[in-house]
């Protein structure tokens, strides 16, 4: 389902109020005046106050820095080009930071021993210890899943078989989706954006095996090799489900058809970002309308859900199409393209020669040279089907209140730097003013970990077949998201897993998360100094305020309402000003002869150049409030803060993972991250004594600045 939680990746607060001291007593005696001499020499000035700092404080990572490069020139090198030097990409990944992935490294060894010890029985009284116990032993018991081959699939494959017609065809896709096997479209549940006090059934687009709707559509060499390397793939994993050479080969083809004719009727990446474009109430009558042919009736009673009578449409013409290839298609090729996604979907947790083929076309993606440990992608799938049960023993053991506090002052801080800025904007009218004021005091910050944990009461897990426990886990939280639909909007739940080393602005809820897998070093550690944390966690956090107010965040308003509450001439300044940035990005390479899409990443560029902003008036107003940060390694406090900010983001990439992520990722590469956002920053060339006609330095004509 289309999504409009804004993730990204991406303050410590320091005591705002200084002391005072009044000396209270008797009345002092009246001063001595002393004749001026006739010549005098220059008062000395009184010794500055002596500011004592904790000698144990750690400042930026000196041994990431390539002191070859100047800063002014190019700043992410000058960051992290001897780490990027130094590090090489493990050959079970396709990409490698300093950050998130040794962060998340340690979060998925943390989760390992939890999972080990609850499969030993010795659950340590974790609400769901026997559950997660026996998933993490079905998923690693390799013999037990050699034995039982494709066995599992067997009865689904059954079911594929039976389907001889449009009704058929309905109730089987209703059962796929309960499974988790996204045929054809998504059903979910989703906050209603224009009455966002509710929650209403989502249908979007969806049905692809490839990873955006361009590889079908294009006719580069580059789109053609992998529709051909798909195409391979899918007719080797019919192979292991037991079809002759040639008859793969046909259904092959077959599959390449029915996706590309789903990818053509699909909206692209950019109008996704679009919420005015991804939002049609209808109710059930209105979408029979536009879709008669598909039996809905059927499919809500065979989902579970008969009595859904309202949906969000995301994409009209995307229904319309499907609605005629139900008639156009016939219906042995519609069981060809089901048996595919069944086979695509559950191939990961089959025999070794599936989960081999799985990644032979992961590898085509994203570039890894190795298959990840299955102590990893089970970890991962745990925390993907019971990320909640999972969580709560992390964060007994692993988030301390001093991180949650931390965060806590720390957004407050940053928040007071967003009122400043709105208070001061000179392009900004009084009315619009206010109503984004009123935004910014209603925003709702979740750290750490949800209020409520989310129950598994009733989810089945056992140790014999995994597949079956993917299934059952699936049909559960199907059955969660949908009990949802027609109820008031819970404001407690979570749309992330505490472990995700991640965080998150959500439009619709007006609100920022902060899961407790973040709340670490880097981004945060106690003996960083301040401008560190403040130019790690710190950017994050302005990082997720400002999505509430980027070009897709800023058409909601206070509650979450997708309403137009800018006056004309505002609105049309803040899209000016996107624009710049637009531009800005739209001139840089991604990788080969890849640029960056301006467009699809605007959200995630301005969001960048909004928390650099913030958390570093935080910073700066934290400090002289009460100083904090020593210079260390030669770096005055300014620049340990964009030093801190730049290495959450060294990485090495792979080149197929950056040409991926250049086409579907609304987030800009790493270098770009850095070098963008900064160069439209006077704070920046300040601190580093940067000159006009430096890389580092836009010119003032071209120089971005929307909040």
């Amino acid at each position: 389902m289309v999504s409009l939680r804004l993730r990204l990746l991406l303050a410590l607060a320091l005591p705002t109020a200084s002391a005072l001291v009044l000396a209270c007593g008797a009345e002092p005696p009246p001063p001595v005046v002393t004749p001026l001499p006739v010549a005098t020499t220059p008062p000395v000035a009184p010794p500055a106050p002596t500011v004592s700092y904790d000698p144990d404080l750690k400042g930026p990572d000196e041994a990431a820095l390539d002191r070859a490069v100047q800063p002014c020139d190019d700043f992410y090198q000058f960051a992290c080009g001897g780490w990027i030097k130094s590090t090489a990409i493990p050959d079970d990944e396709s990409r490698w930071s300093r950050s998130f992935s040794v962060l998340q490294e340690d979060n998925l060894k943390a989760l390992r021993a939890i999972l080990e010890r609850d499969a030993t029985a010795d659950t340590k009284g974790d609400a769901y210890g026997q559950q997660l116990g026996d998933f993490w032993a079905s998923c690693m018991d390799e013999a037990g899943i050699a034995r039982r081959g494709a066995k599992d699939l067997e009865p689904e494959l059954k079911r594929i078989d039976g389907v001889h017609d449009g009704r058929t065809l309905a109730k089987e896709l209703a059962h796929l989706h309960t499974i988790g096997v996204g045929a054809a479209f998504d059903l979910d549940s989703e906050v209603d954006m224009k009455d966002a006090a509710h929650v209403i059934a989502g249908i979007g687009q969806g049905g692809l095996g490839l990873p955006d709707r361009d590889y079908y559509l294009k006719d580069d060499q580059r789109s053609k090799d992998m529709r051909a390397a798909y195409e391979k793939h899918v007719a080797a994993t019919f192979a292991l489900l037991g079809e002759k050479t040639k008859h793969a080969a046909a259904d092959a083809k077959t599959v390449l058809k029915v996706e590309g004719e789903l990818a053509g009727a699909s909206l692209t990446r950019v109008d996704l970002r679009d919420p005015q474009k991804i939002y049609h109430h209808m109710t059930l009558a209105e979408l029979k309308g536009i879709a008669p042919d598909l039996p809905w009736d059927g499919y809500l009673g065979a989902v579970g859900f008969p009595a859904i009578t309202a949906f969000n449409v995301a994409e009209p013409e995307f229904f319309k199409k499907l609605d005629a290839m139900t008639k156009s298609i016939p219906m042995h090729e519609w069981k060809t393209y089901l048996r595919w996604h069944l086979a695509k979907t559950v191939s990961p947790y089959l025999t070794q020669a599936f989960v081999d083929e799985w990644f032979s076309f992961q590898q085509v993606l994203t570039g890894a040279k190795m298959l990840q440990p299955r102590w990893k992608r089970c970890v991962k799938a745990v925390d993907h089907l019971m990320g909640e049960a999972l969580a709560q023993p992390f964060v007994k053991l692993y988030l301390g209140e001093d991180g949650k506090r931390m965060a806590e002052g720390m957004v407050g801080g940053i928040e007071t730097s967003m009122k400043g800025t709105l208070d001061s904007l000179s392009w900004m009218d009084e009315a619009t003013r206010t109503k984004a004021e009123e935004k910014l005091t209603k925003i709702l910050n979740k750290i750490g970990y949800p209020a409520r944990w989310r129950s598994y009461d009733g989810l089945t897990v056992t140790r014999g077949s995994l597949v079956d426990n993917v299934a059952s886990a699936s049909a559960f939280e199907m059955k969660r998201e949908l009990d949802k639909v027609g109820k008031a909007t819970d404001k407690d739940e979570w749309g992330m897993t505490p472990p995700t080393v991640n965080a998150y602005y959500d439009p619709t809820l007006n609100e920022m998360v902060f899961p407790a897998g973040i709340l670490q070093p880097p981004f945060y550690a106690k003996m960083n100094t301040p401008a560190v944390n403040f130019g790690g966690i710190g950017t994050v956090v302005g990082h997720e305020l400002t999505h509430g107010f980027d070009d897709e965040g800023r058409q909601f308003d206070a509650d979450g309402n997708l309403r137009d509450w800018w006056s004309k001439s505002v609105g049309a300044e803040f899209d000016r000003r996107a624009s710049c940035v637009e531009k800005q990005f739209d001139d840089y390479v991604a990788v080969g002869d890849t640029h960056v899409k301006g467009k699809l990443t605007l959200g995630e560029n301005i969001a960048d150049l909004g928390g650099l902003k913030l958390s570093f008036a935080a910073f700066q107003r934290a400090e002289k409030e009460h100083p904090a940060t020593p210079p260390l390694g030669g770096f005055t406090p300014e620049q340990q803060f964009f030093l801190g900010f730049a290495q959450v983001w060294c990485t090495n990439i792979r080149p197929e993972a950056a040409q991926l992520r250049a086409s579907v990722d609304p987030h800009s590469p790493a270098h770009w991250r850095v070098d963008g956002p900064l160069s439209n920053l006077s704070e920046f060339s300040s601190a580093f004594q940067c000159k006009e006609g430096q890389a580092m330095v836009r010119p003032q004509d071209k120089r971005c600045v929307v909040w």
